[in-house]
């Protein structure tokens, strides 16, 4: 017995264990509440479902993230932090241990328990509800997910268990240093089997849903408005100020601009085209500037000729004046990218590289030597197709991309503007040398990135096949300390930039409008993530 108390000691002493404070509503020394705490928040769309797991869209996020809470929240940096678990312990991060608050609850009062989890994982993945992130579980490395999807095995056999009443135990298919910043996610939050089991289709109508997060659905009017109030079984409601909490779908960018300004909405993130720097200068108390997880980059398709040699990309890639793009083309925030991942994603230090050595000057002088090695010259000019989809940002870029290549380096670019279909029809079958794409992260880890450049990601549309890559990739997955992790990290990125299977140029930003007088709004958040439980009108 003494042995296996010393064994599970030292187990337990290897574990990750977390212990942050949770999300609230953490009012700032000096500021006066107002004695009306009812705000008016605008989304984009009506949303379709407030069931987490048939969810679509930003619209229905931010409502059902105020209705229901999975094991973590984030905080402002897009960080996890206790939400009904308030710690965990991983061995390895493969096998994951969840401890449930004993005192979170349901709405209706009755306990939030580990099988409550185990019941609504199992309904993600099964195939029999169709849900359109049932591949989050996949995503996430969850055991079996996948195999359940397909109806290859039955849905209880999903890596997830519940040891006691709040205990749960995750299971991945392999070490998965990301999977806690899935967590938050809202296709892993729980929901009431037992109203599910009463209302069937009809559990979300506001007088059957059940929820447990810090509000509850006390109105909803189709195309109109959704009402919530605070959810008193809410184990941190003490903590909750706002006392009604209405959503309003707003369509029409001019529409949620007039609502804004009229103080219909206290929020807006439809704003006007080019009009950030003014806004910047006539409401700055207001106006918000974040960067966002996302990439905008060029794929070069490495098995077809020219782009199959590595020094016609990177000859393509360090050409290409990001400064200009950002700065003068598009001047919408949008910031310069030398990396595939963006600066502000969590858990990575960027090591300096091969671009903060040189200025563009040097750059393009590098690029007409490599393109003069690779057996390009002014008789035999670099001819290429350069594909993008539809969209007035994207025919600038390109139309000012295919300038550069031609003056620099004598290139003759074909520019080719594809509507959404046919564009991702030429993007699957490789019928490109250039593509224009994006990357919008899935979770806050640098793997959201990475992942997707691996010999067998489907996303990998240059068709990228590197062993050295796919292993530093794979290694850092296994990697129990962050610090060699991003060693790992930072390996890959500088093959992805030696390479150059893509060419980052820029990282998307997102401006938004907030009332000066609303406080506690997480504008730094990456992924555009928000609770109501966070906010508060102070006096105006």
């Amino acid at each position: 017995m003494l042995r296996y108390r010393t064994a599970l000691a030292i187990f337990f002493l290897n574990c990750i264990v977390n212990t942050k404070p949770a999300v609230a509503a953490l009012v700032v020394r000096g500021d006066l509440l107002a004695e009306k705490q009812e705000i008016v928040r605008q989304i984009n769309a009506d949303p379709t479902s407030l069931d987490p797991i048939s969810n679509v869209g930003l619209a229905e996020s931010h409502v059902i993230r105020d209705l229901f809470e999975g094991l973590t929240n984030q905080n402002e940096a897009g960080s996890p932090i206790p939400g009904v678990a308030n710690r965990w312990t991983t061995a390895g991060n493969r096998i994951w241990f969840f401890y449930l608050r004993p005192n979170a609850k349901w709405s209706n009062g009755d306990p939030v328990t580990a099988k409550d989890f185990v019941y609504s994982w199992r309904r993600l993945v099964d195939p029999v509800n169709n849900s359109p992130f049932a591949y989050f579980a996949t995503l996430a490395g969850i055991k079996n997910a996948q195999k359940i999807i397909n109806n290859e095995l039955p849905i209880e056999k999903l890596g997830v268990e519940a040891i006691d009443n709040h205990t749960l135990k995750v299971t991945l298919e392999q070490p998965a240093p990301y999977f806690l910043n899935l967590t938050n996610h809202f296709s892993f939050f729980p929901v009431n089997q037992k109203i599910i089991a009463r209302y069937g289709q009809n559990w979300v109508a506001p007088t059957n849903l059940v929820g447990n997060g810090a509000f509850m659905l006390s109105e909803r009017i189709a195309g109109e408005k959704i009402v919530l109030q605070p959810n008193r079984h809410y184990w941190d409601h003490k903590n909750t100020i706002l006392t009604k909490v209405t959503f309003v779908p707003i369509k029409q960018a001019a529409r949620a601009w007039q609502s804004y300004f009229a103080g219909d909405v206290v929020e807006t993130e439809f704003l006007p085209e080019h009009l950030d720097s003014k806004l910047l200068q006539q409401i700055p108390d207001e106006f918000y500037l974040a960067e966002q997880l996302a990439t905008y980059y060029y794929v070069f398709n490495t098995q077809k000729p020219p782009t199959n040699d590595s020094r016609v990309r990177r000859a393509l890639s360090v050409s290409i004046n990001r400064e200009v793009i950002t700065n003068k083309i598009l001047a919408d925030g949008e910031k310069a990218a030398y990396r595939f991942i963006p600066d502000i994603i969590a858990d990575f230090t960027s090591e300096r590289g091969f671009y903060d050595g040189y200025g563009q000057k040097e750059l393009d002088e590098q690029a007409r030597v490599l393109l003069h090695l690779a057996g390009f010259s002014s008789h035999n000019p670099l001819k290429l197709s350069l594909v993008y989809n539809n969209s007035e940002n994207n025919k600038k870029v390109a139309t000012a991309i295919a300038s550069m290549w031609k003056r620099k380096l004598g290139a003759e670019i074909t520019l080719i503007n594809q509507q959404w279909k046919t564009y991702t029809e030429s993007r699957n079958a490789g019928h490109f040398n250039v593509l224009g794409a994006a990357r919008v992260a899935e979770y806050n880890e640098p793997s959201s990135f990475l992942n997707v450049m691996t010999s067998s990601n489907a996303g990998n549309w240059a068709k990228f096949k590197n062993n050295d890559y796919d292993e530093m990739v794979a290694s850092a997955m296994m990697e129990k300390n962050s610090k060699n992790r991003n060693r790992f990290y930072n390996r890959a990125e500088k093959m992805l930039l030696t390479q150059s299977p893509i060419a980052p140029i820029y990282y998307y930003s997102r401006g938004y409008l907030i009332k000066s007088w609303l406080k506690g709004y997480p504008v730094n958040n990456p992924e555009s993530v928000s609770y109501s439980h966070t906010l508060y009108v102070i006096k105006h």
